[in-house]
């Protein structure tokens, strides 16, 4: 496989990767604002914890697939 096929396949990936992330990251907030009074506090706690490190990783994802698409035009 040449380099130019491996580096759009990552970035295959990665699309997918980010894509469910951000479908995720999402669904969590919208919970987060239709539950914020009526559910418990560590699962509220919980739930941001988890949709900050889920921004955290579509932030990631998205460097790095950057970080690709520009090894791709150097190749």
């Amino acid at each position: 496989m040449s380099k130019v096929d491996r580096l759009k396949e990552e970035i295959g990936w990665l699309k997918v990767a980010f894509g469910v992330a951000v479908a995720i990251d999402a669904s969590l907030v919208a919970w987060l604002a239709q539950n914020y009074a009526t559910a418990k506090s560590i699962v509220i706690i919980a739930a941001v914890i988890a949709a900050v490190v889920i921004a955290v990783a579509v932030v990631f994802i998205n460097r790095r697939a950057f970080r690709r698409i520009e090894e791709l035009e150097d190749v």
